[in-house]
């Protein structure tokens, strides 16, 4: 991880006092995530209510530019101008380097087959079991830790060989109890949680950007 990903930390912790015991949680899950994309991997996030916006919110957060540009480089710079014809120039200087993210909130119509024929708290689950691949990282945020499609995602997260990473309140949860990393803030209330889980994962975001963008 580089320099700046502590420095990075460190501002959180400075804004946020509060979470400064949870800076080492923070930083092994930013670290989790940084060796997904080295090698190819993707972050598959999940959440229900406010925390399904806070996942959508991350996935616009890494799928773009965030606080750095983001251009690509000269190889793929030249692909995009041979392969766009008229529109080549366009492509390479508007389109930005992704870090891969999904938000499995989104699937409208798969969630609702799926609850309607199958077993509504599966949803998540089922986009685990097709989209998941091993070294992949798993996100739930629960302000409670025991949302039972989260943790049924988790579950499945795990049997599938990708890294399991938990975003809820204080206390324990059932979806602590079945991921390897656990980011726990310090508030019990789901709004006040909800207040906590967005530095936490503006941070994330930006560890990541800066090592790969920086």
């Amino acid at each position: 991880m580089k320099a700046s990903g502590e420095k990075i930390l460190q501002e959180l912790g400075e804004r946020y006092p509060v979470l400064r015991p949870l800076l080492p949680d923070i930083l092994q899950a930013a670290e989790q995530m940084c060796e997904s994309w080295k090698a190819h991997g993707k972050l598959l996030i999940c959440g229900n209510g406010g925390s399904a916006s806070d996942a959508l919110h991350m996935v616009g957060e890494l799928m773009k530019s965030f606080m750095l540009p983001r251009p690509p480089d000269g190889v793929l710079r030249a692909r995009l101008e041979a392969a766009g014809g008229a529109d080549g120039e366009y492509l390479s200087t508007h389109l930005q380097m992704a870090l891969p993210a999904i938000s499995l909130g989104n699937e409208t119509a798969l969630q609702t087959a799926y609850g309607n024929d199958v077993a509504p708290d599966l949803i998540y689950a089922q986009q685990v079991f097709g989209l998941g691949r091993p070294g992949d990282v798993f996100l739930g945020i629960s302000t409670s830790g025991n949302s039972r499609n989260v943790v049924l995602a988790a579950k499945v997260a795990r049997a599938m060989g990708l890294r399991t990473v938990a975003l809820t309140g204080a206390g324990e949860s059932r979806l602590a109890n079945c991921s390897e990393c656990l980011i726990a803030v310090p508030e019990t209330e789901t709004y006040r949680v909800q207040e906590l889980h967005l530095p936490v994962y503006h941070t994330l975001c930006l560890i990541a950007e800066n090592e790969f963008f920086g």
